[in-house]
């Protein structure tokens, strides 16, 4: 009974935030640049939601989250474009389906490599994502449609403020429940102490795949959203860089919190926007200073992060 509660609160809460979202939007205050930032935010939520559940909880660190994420984008913008899919029924289809086929190559490569552990993990996760954007900058040899190194043009822009949202809260209100779930407890226990959790008898390897994989569609699911917002993906946006911003949004909000990542994620993304409307152009490069330093302050205040206290974790 209290479960439903909470998830009744919860939702009445989100449908209020949308409500304001929506009404803001019909009556035009802010711009549709500002807009545009604002799902986009709930995207890297989404997608950091993901890196959460990797690293936050089983503590797998991982490096080539960008990878998935770039996956995602690259499938579901392919299947959009080949069939001209524009109506929202089926490219939800498509969208769960781009999840699908990343969390397949997440199985594929999660299965040799997170028998690695700590650096040597990152390493793994890290030349993945080199290979994918070395793929991706060579798509073009194998179709013409993926653009290679040109980019991927031609995107229709289906992803809009009802399908980021709900998509968003569905799969947060998902992980809420898997972290509550006997899933949640095996992934925290092997974080704390792998051995100890094995000499129990917790799978320890099928469990960190599991998290991989869920925590890859995620990824990919925002991906899916991001190719269809924005309509033009280059290699370049799904680097090493990407996957370091995944990785801050994790830490500053709390390594398994997920109203940390919430936080986080919005904050970090109007952050970076603002530092490039605020600063003057000629200078709009030292924004690369000032975040550095910010990260140091927030670490010496908050080093486990902004919510992870609050949700016992």
């Amino acid at each position: 009974m209290k479960f439903f509660i909470e998830i009744r609160k919860l939702l009445i809460l989100f449908f209020i935030i949308y409500l304001f979202l929506k009404i803001a939007i019909l009556t035009n205050i802010p711009t549709e640049y500002l807009v545009q930032i604002t799902l986009y935010s709930f995207i890297v939520v989404l997608s950091a939601l993901g890196l959460n559940i990797i690293y936050g909880y089983t503590g797998q660190f991982s490096l080539g989250h960008a990878a998935f994420y770039g996956i995602g984008a690259y499938f579901t913008a392919y299947i959009t474009k080949t069939f001209e899919i524009e109506s929202i029924p089926l490219f939800i289809i498509v969208l769960i389906s781009g999840g699908i086929f990343t969390s397949i190559i997440a199985y594929l490569i999660g299965g040799p490599i997170l028998r690695l552990k700590d650096d040597f993990l990152a390493i793994a996760t890290l030349g993945f994502g080199i290979l994918v954007r070395v793929f991706l900058d060579n798509s073009d040899r194998i179709s013409e449609v993926l653009g290679g190194s040109r980019g991927l043009v031609g995107i229709n822009k289906i992803t809009n403020l009802e399908l980021t949202y709900f998509v968003t809260i569905f799969f947060i209100i998902v992980t809420r429940n898997l972290i509550d779930s006997r899933y949640g407890l095996f992934w925290r226990a092997i974080k704390n102490d792998e051995i100890a959790a094995s000499s129990i008898g917790i799978n320890t390897f099928k469990q960190k795949l599991i998290a991989f994989v869920y925590g890859c569609f995620l990824a990919g699911i925002a991906g899916g959203l991001y190719a269809h917002l924005y309509t033009f993906l280059h290699p370049s946006n799904f680097d090493i860089l990407k996957s370091v911003d995944f990785l801050i949004v994790v830490i500053i909000g709390g390594m398994g919190s997920i109203s940390g990542t919430i936080m986080a994620g919005l904050f970090w993304v109007f952050f970076i926007e603002g530092l490039r409307i605020i600063l003057p152009s000629e200078i709009l490069e030292y924004r690369w200073v000032l975040i550095p330093i910010l990260l140091i302050i927030i670490m010496m205040v908050r080093p486990y992060g902004l919510m992870v206290k609050k949700e016992g974790y």
